[in-house]
């Protein structure tokens, strides 16, 4: 069985990364014979500069899509599509206000570094459903401590944690560090440090992409054994 690391560079407001981590949970499933995977999640921020209280989410894709209404409407109903058939279903309203996602990014900081792998793998499902399927506020702290709960995280440590301004400074070396290295959409994952997927891709794709970094993987250790 082959380990493979995987980096998920994504944001907690974006619903192609929602649907990307249900694509990849997919082709992990699939692919639970033939390889193990180390996964981590990585901030992006779409909304950087999205004040407190957010902003109707219609209106602001209009204005970010210069798209009409019905035309995101659209686009909306083919996202709540693409996300069942990931099996990471949405609430069939659309979100109603989009939000920074600073916050919830310290929270998963604070996972992978004081926690576990795993348990930032939970949180982030975790403050995904509390926006797309829940359609909670996100710049609510009791929202986040109810993904926390649900994650099965310790919910005293992680008030601890909102109340200061704790990992942030490594959330902004984050987040800078993806766009210096051309990640400018997501969700963005990265495979063995080298090979790039991006967009909410269907799970045959990382099925076969995996499976193909696996086998060179295989080739290139069979190679070294041979000289």
């Amino acid at each position: 069985m082959k380990n493979i690391r995987i980096d998920f560079v994504s944001d907690v407001a974006c619903p192609w990364c929602a649907i990307g981590l249900g694509s990849l949970e997919q082709a992990l499933d699939q692919l639970k014979e033939e390889i193990q995977v180390e996964l981590q999640f990585h901030p992006f921020e779409l909304n950087s500069s999205m004040p407190k209280g957010g902003q109707d989410t219609m209106e602001h894709l209009m204005q970010k899509y210069g798209s009409s209404k019905e035309t995101i409407q659209k686009n909306q109903e083919q996202i709540l599509l693409r996300a069942a058939a990931a099996g990471f279903p949405f609430s069939e309203k659309v979100r109603p206000r989009v939000y920074n996602t600073f916050e919830c990014h310290r929270l998963l900081h604070w996972a992978m570094t004081e926690v576990s792998l795993a348990t930032q793998y939970l949180l982030k499902r975790e403050l995904l459903i509390s926006y797309f399927r829940l359609l909670e506020d996100l710049d609510d702290p009791e929202v986040l401590l109810g993904a926390v709960k649900r994650a099965g995280i310790n919910v005293v440590e992680a008030r601890k944690i909102l109340e200061s301004d704790k990992y942030a400074s490594e959330v902004r070396e984050a987040l800078a560090y993806y766009r210096t290295i051309g990640i400018n959409a997501v969700p963005s994952v990265i495979i063995e440090g080298k090979y790039l997927v991006q967009g909410g891709q269907p799970a045959e794709v990382f099925v076969e992409t995996l499976r193909q970094i696996a086998n060179e993987s295989s080739n290139d250790t069979e190679s070294e054994d041979l000289s």
